[in-house]
């Protein structure tokens, strides 16, 4: 089913990325969520920050609800910027990278959402685990 992101499919996508994230060094918190925003796998490996739980689940719904990398949205959300304030809608959005859409057939499926490395080091992963998607 093309339009649809399946268990298995999150299980694939979540293993590459903790996979991507041993091999830099960075123990990470990784959220597969599905089209509607809802968690289908959740990964935190040993060492990964606590608070980073939240901020992954957080990161891949952002992508969902917005379309769009959360790192697409850091200029946007700028003061002075058109979505100023964007963060404090939908029960809190991220506006920083490691939250990426996954795509099927150029139809919206799912998220990855990365974190507890830096802002390189979380896209790093979300985007090693989003090319696990398409496999």
């Amino acid at each position: 089913m093309s339009g649809t992101l399946t268990f298995a499919d999150a299980q694939r996508i979540l293993a590459a990325g903790l996979a991507r994230a041993e091999e830099i060094g960075q123990p990470m918190n990784i959220a597969v969520v599905d089209a509607g925003g809802h968690l289908l796998a959740f990964g935190r490996q040993d060492g990964a920050i606590r608070a980073s739980i939240d901020i992954s689940q957080r990161k891949a719904l952002t992508a969902v609800l917005m379309n769009a990398p959360t790192a697409a949205l850091t200029p946007l959300v700028q003061p002075g910027a058109e979505l100023y304030g964007l963060e404090q809608t939908a029960g809190g959005m991220v506006a920083f990278g490691g939250g990426i859409p996954i795509y099927r057939d150029d139809e919206l499926v799912g998220a990855v959402g990365v974190s507890a490395g830096s802002v390189e080091q979380d896209v790093t992963v979300a985007e090693a685990a989003v090319a696990a998607a398409k496999g």
